[in-house]
């Protein structure tokens, strides 16, 4: 791993910007991907401890997304060690990594920089099931549920209380009840959640334009993959948006370029590459966290298999994965 480079290009974006970097990347490798999540937060709170006192801190960040409690948490703890909070969004920052935006009291974006809706997907043993895997359960989209019945009334004159029920019963032959329950409570806690995280901001919006940003983010006009670039989040949806000089742009760019060939962003995992003979262990990094303070890796470690079988298909066995402190600073 070239951690030494891209300490080097931290640094420089430290001192330009005045700051402290930490960089989070979640990988979206195919069957290695990684997400937001709390098991993240000791390992900020190590990053965050060996990093001097500073007046501002910047998140380098990069993620398709994860479980939406944590920006929360992570925004609190961040700003536990620096007054002023900015993220760096060279590339994506989705769903999630959108919430952990909205805590911030900057967002730098770049020419490529990308936010996403923050509607959440929601999965519960009373979920559909998967025909493809009965074992699995189809995620419920909460923007999806409001948009049916927005569509049963809008479009269909569906508008009083017996149609209304009518439209519900309908959908509840479809999605349990208890599914759909779930899918309501978080369609209030994610709301609930922007809204917060917004009230963090130096100085903190005002309430009409609290309530736009988060309209704009949950339900006006936007399916889940819709990619929202700076010019967007700025002008349409209202967010601190600030555009970098050619030199930090070029900065920024720069170090993502190096995660992106760490990682290998965007290539599937493919374990064909990684066998040896029938059997053979591996090792797959997966998400980093890293700061001039050192390195820590998501690791993934598993088994490849090759199946005594004409077609000589590959069976793979995740048998562990979590955070590993990998490099001290130098």
């Amino acid at each position: 791993m070239n951690y030494a480079a891209r300490r080097s290009l931290m640094a420089e974006i430290a001192c330009k910007r005045g700051s402290q970097v930490i960089a989070y990347i979640t990988g979206d490798r195919e069957n290695v991907s990684t997400r937001i999540a709390p098991d993240v937060l000791p390992v900020f709170h190590r990053h965050l401890r060996l990093l001097p006192a500073c007046k501002r801190l910047d998140l380098f960040l990069y993620s398709r997304g994860g479980d939406v409690l944590t920006p929360w948490r992570l925004a609190h703890l961040i700003r536990e060690w620096a007054p002023d909070f900015s993220v760096l969004v060279p590339y994506r920052a989705y769903s999630a990594g959108t919430l952990i935006c909205l805590g911030a009291d900057e967002v730098v974006m770049g020419t490529m920089g990308e936010l996403g809706p923050i509607d959440p997907s929601v999965v519960s043993a009373f979920n559909p099931k998967d025909p493809v895997n009965p074992n699995a359960r189809i995620p419920v989209n909460v923007e999806d549920v409001y948009s049916f019945l927005a569509l049963a009334r809008e479009m269909a004159g569906m508008s009083n209380d017996e149609d209304r029920r009518r439209t519900f019963l309908l959908l509840a032959e479809k999605i349990h009840p208890l599914a759909l329950g779930n899918v309501h409570r978080n369609y209030l806690l994610v709301r609930s959640l922007a809204q917060k995280l917004l009230a963090l901001r130096r100085p903190p919006p005002p309430a009409d334009q609290v309530r736009h940003i988060v309209d704009s983010l949950t339900e006006k006009l936007y399916a889940h993959n819709h990619m929202i670039p700076r010019r967007e989040a700025s002008t349409e949806i209202g967010l601190a948006i600030t555009y970098p000089d050619p030199d930090l742009e070029n900065l920024l760019w720069s170090l993502y370029e190096h995660y992106e060939q760490e990682l290998l962003l965007n290539q599937p995992f493919n374990p064909a590459d990684i066998i040896r003979g029938a059997r053979s262990d591996f090792e797959v990094v997966g998400g980093l966290v890293e700061s001039v303070g050192g390195q820590d890796a998501f690791v993934f470690h598993g088994v490849a298999e090759r199946q005594d079988c004409p077609d000589g298909r590959i069976n793979v066995s995740i048998l562990r994965q979590g955070w590993r402190h990998a490099k001290e600073g130098v």
